[in-house]
C-alpha cells in the first residue's frame, strides 16, 4: 500500500520578513513556475557501473521516529527513511493501476467477493526467508489488534469478513483471510461483503499492499511492536536494500539485500542522513548529496547548481485547513460530533477560506512552485476531480458579507459569537522551511482583517511531532489547524474524511457524507460515469459545507548529481511512490 503520508514544511523564519509585497504576475515568477513544469520525471539513462555510495538527504528540522512499518506509523518522514529497503506488494502502471511486475499478483473475482494475492517465488525478507502467506496476513493481525494502537484500521477494511470480529476481541483469528496452501505458501484469499472499484488501483485501503515478517515478530507482543528492536533498529525488508545501521532520528545505512528477488543493486551502499532545511541548499551547491529533495524556498539558490539534474512530479498531495468540531470515540471507533463546538458554524468556516489569500501567497514565497488547489479531489485523480469547482477564490468582501449575515458582529476590533459572546480562534500550525513563518503570519493577518481573532496555538508554530500528538489526541485548545495528506494513488476519500476513520482530524459526522462516501464506493461504482458524478458531488458537498478548506500543493523538485542514472518518479517506475533503488546507480 502506497502509505498515508502526514506532510509537513520545515524550517522557521524570523519576523522580520512577515509583510506580503506586492503579489502580482511577474515575469520572474511565470518563467519559474513554467521552468519547473517543464523538468523531467526521470534522471538520464546510462549505462551503471557496479558499486559506490550514494548519499541521500532528508530535510527536516525534527528527528525521524524510525518506525520502521506500514502498519504503524502514517509519517511521510518515516516513509522516505524506509524508502530503499520497504518495497511494498504492487507494482503500478502510470495511472496507479496495480500491474503484474511487483513482488505479488492480484485477482479480483466478482463473483464470489475474493480477491486473491499471490507473492512471486523468490521474494525474500534480507534474511534470506521466503516471504509467505502468513506474512501477508500478519499485517491485517497487527492493525485490527486494539493493542498495537495501529492508526490505520478504519470501516473499509471491515469489509473483510471476520476482520471487525478480530477487531473486537469476539475471535482469535480473522475468518475471511484463507491460506490455502497453508501458512507457509504464498497465497492468500480474502473474503469481502462486497468488491469496491477501486481494488484496482493501489493504496485503495480495502486490502493491505506491505507485509510483515511473521517468523521475526511474532514472539512480539502487540503492545510492543512499535517500540521493538525489530522495528526500530534491526527491521526486514523483501526490498533492494536492507538496514546495516540505524542511528535513530539522524540516519541510516542501507547495503544490498542480497536476497532482493529483482536482481542485486547498482549500488553498494545508501546511506540516508537527516539535514537541516536552513543548511540543506549549501548542501545542495557544494554536491554534499548525490540525491536531495528541494523546497520551494531552495529552488532560486540551487537551480544553477552545476552538475546536477533536477526532476520534478506533481505529487498527491494537497495541504488543507481542518476545524475541530469533535472528538474520536475510542470506545465505539468512530469520530463524535460536539454540536456545541466553536467551529460548528458553516459561515464562519467559509469566511476563514474566502479570506485566504493562497494565490499571492505561493506565488510570492515560492515562485510558483506552490499552487492552490480549489477541492479536496486533486488534478491528478482526472476526470474524478471536479474542474468546475472554484473552491475558495480569494474574496474578502464575500468574507465579511457572510459573517455579518450569519450574526457575528463587531464590538471594536473583533466580531463575537452570534450569542454576543467573544470570539477566540486558535491556529496550530507546523513549523516549517524558512517562508512558513511569514506565510502563517499573512493568514493570520488576512484573518484579522475580517474582524476574527485568530491567534497561533502556544503563541508560535509547533515541532511536527508535538503538533500532531495534539491534532490526533483532540487537544482542546485547538479550534483549527493546517495540515497536509500525501493521498493513495487510489482516489476514494473514505479514509481521511468518513466516520469511522481515526484520520478524520476534524471528527466531522453528517448523514449526507456519510452516505456520498458510501456511493462513491460501492458496486455500483464499477460503472465510472456514475462514480465520476458522486465525486463531483462529494466535492460540491465539502465545498457547499466547508468542513476542510483545500489550501495548496507543490512541485517537489529533486537534486540528482548528473553522475547517478536510474533514477525515476515515475508511478509506472517506482513502488510505494519511492524510486526502485536497485536501478539506480553511478554512471560508467
Amino acid at each position: 500500500m502506497r502509505k498515508t503520508k502526514i506532510l509537513s514544511s520545515l524550517g522557521i523564519v524570523t519576523a522580520a520578513a512577515l509583510a506580503l509585497t506586492a503579489c502580482g504576475k511577474s515575469s520572474d515568477t511565470a518563467n519559474e513556475s513554467k521552468s519547473v513544469s517543464k523538468l523531467p520525471e526521470s534522471t538520464p539513462v546510462k549505462p551503471a557501473k557496479q558499486g559506490g555510495t550514494l548519499k541521500l538527504a532528508l530535510e527536516t528540522d525534527t528527528p525521524f521516529s524510525g518506525i520502521f512499518s506500514n502498519e504503524l506509523s502514517t509519517s511521510d518522514i518515516d516513509s522516505a527513511v524506509a524508502s530503499p529497503g520497504a518495497e511494498t506488494l504492487f507494482d503500478t502502471d502510470n495511472h496507479y493501476k496495480i500491474t503484474d511486475k511487483g513482488p505479488a499478483t492480484l485477482k479480483l473475482n466478482r463473483k464470489d467477493n475474493t480477491v486473491t494475492i499471490t507473492v512471486k517465488k523468490g521474494v525474500k525478507w534480507s534474511d534470506g526467508k521466503q516471504v509467505t502467506a502468513k506474512d501477508l496476513e500478519y499485517p491485517y493481525e497487527i492493525i485490527a489488534n486494539k493493542d498495537s494502537k495501529s492508526e490505520r484500521y478504519n470501516k473499509n477494511l471491515e469489509n473483510i469478513k471476520g476482520l471487525k470480529e478480530y477487531h473486537n476481541g469476539k475471535a482469535r483469528s480473522i475468518s475471511g483471510i484463507e491460506m490455502p496452501d497453508g501458512d507457509n505458501g504464498r497465497t492468500i484469499i480474502i473474503h469481502f461483503y462486497e468488491l469496491k472499484p477501486g481494488m484496482y488501483n493501489s493504496g485503495n485501503r480495502y486490502f493491505w499492499e506491505s507485509a510483515e515478517p511473521y517468523h521475526y515478530l511474532k514472539n512480539i507482543p502487540f503492545n510492543k511492536l512499535v517500540s521493538s528492536d525489530q522495528i526500530r533498529k534491526k527491521p526486514l525488508f523483501f526490498g533492494p536494500f536492507k538496514a546495516a545501521k540505524v542511528t535513530r532520528g539522524q540516519s541510516v545505512t542501507w547495503t544490498p539485500n542480497k536476497y532482493y528477488w529483482r536482481g542485486k543493486p547498482k549500488l553498494n551502499k545508501i546511506i540516508l542522513q537527516v539535514v537541516a532545511p536552513n543548511s540543506a541548499t549549501q548542501a545542495i551547491k557544494s554536491h554534499k548529496f548525490d540525491v536531495a529533495d528541494i523546497i520551494p524556498t531552495q529552488w532560486m539558490q540551487v537551480k544553477d547548481t552545476k552538475n546536477v539534474n533536477f526532476v520534478a512530479q506533481i505529487p498527491l498531495s494537497y495541504h488543507y485547513i481542518g476545524f475541530k468540531v469533535g472528538k474520536w470515540n475510542a470506545k465505539e471507533n468512530k469520530n463524535v460530533m460536539n454540536k456545541n463546538s466553536k467551529m460548528n458554524n458553516k459561515a464562519l468556516r467559509e469566511a476563514i477560506g474566502y479570506a485566504m489569500n493562497v494565490d499571492q501567497v505561493d506565488k510570492h514565497y515560492t515562485h510558483g512552485i506552490k499552487f492552490r488547489v480549489p477541492t479536496l479531489i486533486p488534478a491528478q485523480y482526472g476526470d474524478y476531480s471536479d474542474k468546475t469547482n472554484p473552491g475558495f477564490n480569494y474574496d474578502l468582501k464575500k468574507a465579511n458579507n457572510i459573517l455579518d449575515k450569519a450574526g457575528f458582529k463587531k464590538k471594536g476590533k473583533w466580531r463575537v459569537q452570534p450569542n454576543g459572546k467573544p470570539l477566540t480562534i486558535t491556529f496550530a500550525a507546523m513549523s516549517g522551511d524558512t517562508n512558513q513563518e511569514p506565510i502563517v503570519q499573512n493568514y493570520l493577518q488576512q484573518w484579522h482583517k475580517i474582524g476574527l481573532n485568530v491567534k497561533l496555538a502556544g503563541g508560535r508554530l509547533t515541532e511536527f511531532n508535538s503538533f500532531y500528538d495534539k491534532i490526533q489526541n483532540d487537544d482542546p485548545s485547538i479550534d483549527m489547524y493546517m495540515a497536509g495528506w500525501g493521498l493513495p494513488s487510489e482516489p476514494s476519500p473514505q479514509s481521511y474524511y468518513s466516520e469511522t476513520s481515526i484520520l478524520n482530524y476534524m471528527r466531522y459526522v453528517t448523514p449526507e457524507n456519510n452516505k456520498l462516501l458510501r456511493e462513491i464506493d460501492s458496486p455500483k461504482a464499477f460503472n465510472h460515469k456514475y462514480r465520476v458524478q458522486k465525486f463531483h458531488e462529494w466535492q460540491k458537498y465539502m465545498t457547499d459545507e466547508a468542513w476542510a478548506i483545500p489550501i495548496d500543493n507543490a512541485y517537489t523538485i529533486t537534486a540528482v548529481n548528473s553522475d547517478i542514472t536510474g533514477y525515476s518518479k515515475e508511478p509506472a517506475q517506482s513502488n510505494n511512490n519511492h524510486p526502485l533503488w536497485y536501478k539506480v546507480g553511478f554512471v560508467k
